[in-house]
């Protein structure tokens, strides 16, 4: 290469001219494009379960679903997402609400290209209907409407319902590929007998983490209940071999006819913590957003203490160090949804565990939501 012909003032001028005319260099840029591990403006959070509830029940009395709005739900909004302007996005990908149904509501059956998932946090006495398939609800079941079929909600109970609603909000709209329908009649036909499909298949709907396992979907089951999933915890909690060192006793919510995830892009787990025990930090590409089932502990998120008990949610971002502690004298059962799913078939998925100070992160903070 022969000396730079061109003068500072000149070379400052072509990337002027470069930039308005909406071109780049790549020789500057290419860092910021193709980094040398995951780069994102998703933070940790969390959000305490008497807040979410009272927002959630005041809303009850200022909406009526299928008449003041589509559904009554209060989602959880992360603040760092916000600030791009990213309304509902709990991470890049996943979004979760808190959907309250009083007694003798009904919300009208629609469906969209978004899939979803149902976690029963309070209540009995309601129902989901799935493609005509009708299943009541009960504390810490999991159900499934998988995007573009038909879902409805109707309680006939005696006290508030309140569910968690997990969508793949994110991921979609950034693929724009958003589509949403309303039902032509309030509600869609019953075509099963009520929970058909979880009393014919629900026995071979959970797996340990990390087994291998084929993709597929949709699956033919739409409740997965708390009873069974309780079930295989227990049992796999039997054995201390079991354990595994960054999730404790941990199952996965599958399709029993594939082996592959319950649903095809949104993960479910369940972890059982035992009391004190601590698990080792690790991270992973795909992110997720966690509800506290049962019991009392803080996890650390990237050096970050997060205080959970009953009811509680928070986010953990992707590519961030984590664990677990249980510091209550219960056993902690902790729900979460993850992208892994998808991240797993765009073969963009990956993991490393943390390596120093025998895999415990050193505590630099405590998260409190009322100063963050």
């Amino acid at each position: 290469m022969g000396q730079n012909k061109y003068t500072q003032e000149e070379i400052d001028q072509y990337y002027e001219n470069m930039k308005n005319d909406f071109l780049g260099p790549l020789w500057h840029d290419l860092g910021h494009m193709v980094t040398k591990e995951p780069v994102h403006d998703v933070e940790p959070y969390l959000w305490k379960w008497e807040s979410i509830r009272d927002y959630a029940l005041k809303a009850g009395d200022i909406l009526e679903p299928g008449k003041d709005a589509e559904r009554r739900v209060v989602y959880l909004q992360n603040p760092s997402l916000l600030k791009r302007g990213l309304v509902g996005y709990g991470t890049h990908t996943l979004y979760a609400g808190i959907q309250l149904l009083l007694p003798g509501e009904m919300a009208p059956s629609h469906h969209h290209s978004q899939t979803a998932v149902r976690f029963i946090i309070e209540g009995e006495g309601a129902y989901t209907a799935v493609n005509g398939e009708r299943s009541y609800m009960q504390r810490g079941d999991m159900i499934l409407t998988p995007a573009w079929t038909w879902h409805e909600h109707k309680h006939e109970g005696t006290e508030p319902m309140f569910w968690m609603d997990g969508l793949d909000v994110g991921l979609v709209r950034t693929l724009a590929a958003s589509f949403f329908e309303p039902y032509a009649d309030e509600f869609y036909p019953e075509e099963q007998p009520e929970n058909y499909s979880t009393k014919k298949l629900s026995g071979g709907a959970f797996a340990p983490i990390g087994e291998e396992r084929k993709p597929g979907y949709p699956s033919p089951i739409f409740n997965y209940t708390w009873e069974r999933a309780e079930y295989e915890l227990e049992r796999l909690s039997e054995s201390s071999h079991n354990e595994d060192a960054y999730d404790a006793y941990a199952i996965e919510y599958i399709n029993p006819t594939t082996g592959g995830p319950a649903d095809f892009r949104i993960g479910t787990m369940m972890q059982k913590i035992h009391p004190d025990q601590h698990t080792l930090a690790h991270r992973h590409v795909h992110s997720a957003i966690y509800h506290v089932l049962e019991g009392e502990g803080y996890t650390v998120i990237d050096g970050q203490k997060f205080e959970w008990s009953r009811g509680d949610f928070f986010i953990l971002p992707p590519w961030s160090w984590h664990e677990h502690v249980n510091t209550g004298k219960d056993n902690a059962y902790l729900f979460s949804i993850n992208d892994k799913p998808v991240m797993e078939k765009l073969d963009l998925e990956f993991g490393e565990t943390y390596t120093e100070n025998n895999g415990h992160q050193t505590i630099e903070k405590t998260f409190d939501p009322k100063s963050d």
